[in-house]
């Protein structure tokens, strides 16, 4: 993961003897302390790749910009195939969609394969697309959690063992959904931006752990989101 990379360098920076990123096995020897270092923190591909696919289940256009393209290569091939206009350039990326998009299957991997924590938000935008999508999910076991939610919205989704069969619908209906987990919260919001009338997703704790601002980011590209108080959303 090049998350682990990052944090790698890290640690060399500041002294310690680590050898192996990028491989399967990594060695580390042990010390007292470290080392003072400065260092670039690489962005976060999984929040950049949330926010391309927001423009897409809403059928609008979004830039990202200040990323590593090729650490989300993977995701742009799949959107590519489901029929998105990508246009990337350096540090750089455009989506946009002419049409409807059709459905596609993919398999979640270890980088540099179709990320699992994508998968979520990846699902929410093939519940729209045309026809038949599938999703096989080899990372992580029970990770459909968020499925039965979609399907609250609408979402035509069956489950079989660790793989999800997605037959598209041309609409989804806003109603109170729950974040089972972090990248199951945002693939909710992405459902309510694209959903008809209103959506409140509830557990937001999980979603804040990985996204800082998101609404903010999300409304300054158009959205209409509002952060209601726990005590009202509960009456």
């Amino acid at each position: 993961e090049p998350e682990i990379v990052n944090l790698v360098e890290t640690l060399k920076a500041m002294g310690v003897a680590i050898e192996g990123e990028g491989t399967g096995t990594i060695r580390i020897v042990g010390q007292s302390e470290l080392e003072e270092a400065e260092v670039d923190i690489i962005p976060d591909r999984i929040e950049a790749s949330t926010y391309l696919l927001a423009g897409l289940i809403s059928g609008g256009e979004v830039t990202v910009t200040d990323l590593d393209v090729s650490h989300i290569e993977a995701l742009l091939a799949k959107i590519e195939e489901a029929g998105a206009v990508v246009e990337a350039g350096e540090g750089r990326v455009t989506v946009s969609r002419k049409r409807r998009l059709s459905g596609v299957s993919l398999k979640t991997l270890p980088h540099p394969g179709f990320p699992t924590d994508l998968q979520p938000q990846m699902m929410a935008l093939l519940c729209l697309a045309k026809g038949t999508s599938v999703i096989h999910e080899s990372v992580f076991d029970s990770r459909f959690l968020h499925a039965d939610e979609f399907k609250r919205m609408g979402a035509k989704i069956e489950l079989q063992n660790n793989t999800a069969v997605v037959t598209g619908v041309s609409k989804l209906a806003g109603t109170d959904v729950c974040a089972s987990d972090l990248r199951a919260g945002a693939a909710l919001i992405l459902m309510g931006l694209a959903a008809k009338d209103v959506t409140q997703v509830h557990d937001l704790k999980h979603i804040w752990r990985g996204y800082e601002s998101l609404e903010r980011k999300l409304v300054s590209l158009g959205a209409r989101i509002t952060l209601v108080p726990v005590d009202e959303a509960q009456d």
